[in-house]
């Protein structure tokens, strides 16, 4: 592990992540150039600034057209080298078949329906529909007789309203297959089955309803479902469509099997419990399942390694060792992470390499989200969770704290330009709260994010390079991540540190380099293995 360097080191190092805030085009369609952002903008005027990747193969995913997103964006920032992440590792694993040579594919395909449930859309962020169109080709192979897919639909990490791009062939797929295969149920990722973080058990509860009990309006294909409720709802998207159930299905039986397909596990953890969990707590404390068929459960990877969440899984998730964290415990150093509820997992257990229990040292805060659409309060949490970390950095017991503020990720994803503009307005202010706080204390601040997402509200088209338009000439909503850049500023009252490169607009590294960075800011050794620090002294 590393060991003090015998260097001055300043009296704390503050990592404040801005989730979902690139550096984009600074148009009219870039929602933190809209913003009033006094601190932002004296950050890059001082020159502390530059600008770092946040997608693609910098954080481990397959190729540069993946969006970066805030699971790999904390594993890298916290791993301080890039680990290939669930993406590439599925993709690696469909490809060369090894995905069905496993125990739990075996145990899949014994008898009874296969259920295969998931998000469905090419987004990569949570899942890919190559992968599911992977396991329906293979399922017949195997022995299965009888197959029912659980849509769950997109519209966040994609186009709003895109779900027909994928569920009209998914159902040309099962129809062409000489087995009994279908659709079964669906509804919108933020209305059923997704949930993260314990935020909303009943997302969980409506989706457990609606999958396994099959309750909820009939329809007689998915396809009409999507179309019906569409034309019923012009304000529903993918992310907030109603639940509903396809023909004569009947819900699942003893001796089924269900694979939920996600790949990335923040949002696939509470709806394995629900299948994995035979204990009476859960329906105490989670919700009541009511009837719970004994049926054979897997996820595409395990999704919290602590825990062993799900039991069974098809492929092994990325071992990250020797994170930041594993260093800062083993040189004595106290940490502080804080966010609230919708990003707490990420500045704790992605950022420790998917491990949920505190590391020696570590103190955690929590700020329970509100549960509404984030665009109805764009503030979020943010001032709240500035007040303890400015009340931490004054008391000057943590030698690094590591925050995020959830706004720009999540009040963008809502697609509501106004909203996210308002949202950014709240980030810049807590920042300079922030950096306030440190100057008086001699802290050290560092100030960057996990990928983009507010810098871009609507789709780009980067062949006509200009916004994308649908059919009225309105431009379309882009409610996902982004791939630009995301900024990276150092503030250091003490006058030691200086940020690498030499201009403000130039892409110095990625931001799995943040992990060097944060040793190296408090005084420690980086591992040979490290990918360089961001930072020299002066």
């Amino acid at each position: 592990m590393s060991t003090p360097s015998d260097k001055t080191v300043p009296s704390s190092v503050v990592l404040c992540i801005m989730d979902g805030v690139g550096w984009g085009r600074r148009d009219d369609g870039d929602a933190v150039a809209l913003a009033e952002t006094p601190t932002l903008d004296d950050l890059r005027r001082s020159g502390s600034w530059r600008l770092l990747k946040a997608h693609g193969t910098a954080v481990g995913l397959p190729s540069d057209d993946d969006m970066g997103n805030s699971e790999v964006g904390h594993n890298a920032m916290g791993a301080g080298r890039v680990f290939d992440q669930g993406a590439k590792l599925v993709d690696d694993a469909v490809r060369s078949g090894r995905i069905f040579e496993g125990d739990t594919w075996r145990r899949a395909t014994e008898g009874g329906t296969l259920h295969l449930m998931g998000l469905v859309s090419d987004g990569n962020v949570h899942s890919h529909i190559d992968h599911l169109r992977a396991l329906v080709e293979r399922a017949p192979q195997d022995g299965v007789r009888r197959l029912r897919v659980h849509v769950l639909t997109d519209g966040r990490d994609v186009d709003g309203r895109s779900a027909l791009t994928w569920v009209r062939p998914l159902e040309e797929q099962l129809a062409g297959l000489d087995i009994d295969a279908a659709i079964a149920s669906g509804g919108g990722r933020m209305h059923i089955t997704m949930d993260r973080y314990e935020a909303d058990w009943e997302m969980v509860a409506r989706g457990w309803r609606t999958h396994v009990h099959a309750e909820g309006r009939r329809f007689d294909s998915a396809s009409e479902a999507i179309e019906t409720l569409y034309a019923e709802d012009s304000e529903v998207d993918d992310q907030t469509l109603p639940a509903f159930v396809v023909g004569d299905y009947a819900g699942m039986e003893d001796g089924d099997a269900v694979i939920f397909f996600n790949f990335r596990g923040d949002r696939a953890i509470e709806i394995s419990r629900a299948f994995d969990e035979d204990t009476e707590e859960f329906d105490r404390t989670c919700f009541d399942r009511g009837r719970r068929p004994d049926v054979r459960y897997a996820g595409m990877m395990e999704y919290d390694g602590d825990t062993h969440v799900p039991a069974h899984y098809l492929v092994a998730p990325p071992s990250i060792d020797r994170t930041v964290g594993d260093y800062l415990a083993a040189a004595g150093k106290r940490v502080l992470a804080v966010s609230e509820t919708q990003k707490f997992g990420h500045v704790t257990y992605f950022f420790n390499g998917n491990r949920s229990e505190p590391l020696n040292g570590e103190d955690r805060v929590q700020i329970d989200s509100d549960r509404i659409s984030f665009d109805r309060k764009p503030a979020m949490k943010a001032e709240e969770i500035t007040d303890r970390v400015v009340q931490a950095i004054r008391r000057g017991e943590h030698d690094q704290i590591r925050l995020n503020l959830a706004n720009g990720d999540m009040v963008g994803h809502t697609g509501k330009l106004a909203a996210t503009v308002a949202a950014m307005g709240t980030v810049d202010d807590c920042v300079g709260r922030i950096l306030s706080a440190c100057e008086e204390a001699g802290a050290v601040l560092l100030v960057t994010a996990d990928h983009g997402n507010a810098d871009e509200m609507f789709r780009w088209d980067s062949k006509r390079g200009a916004y994308a338009v649908d059919e009225e000439g309105r431009r379309v909503v882009s409610p996902s991540h982004s791939k630009n850049p995301v900024p990276v500023a150092l503030f250091d009252p003490t006058g030691t540190f200086e940020l690498v490169g030499e201009d403000v607009d130039e892409v110095i590294g990625g931001i799995a380099q943040l992990g060097a960075t944060l040793l190296d800011l408090s005084g420690l050794r980086v591992p040979d293995d490290y990918l360089p620090s961001l930072v020299r002294r002066r």
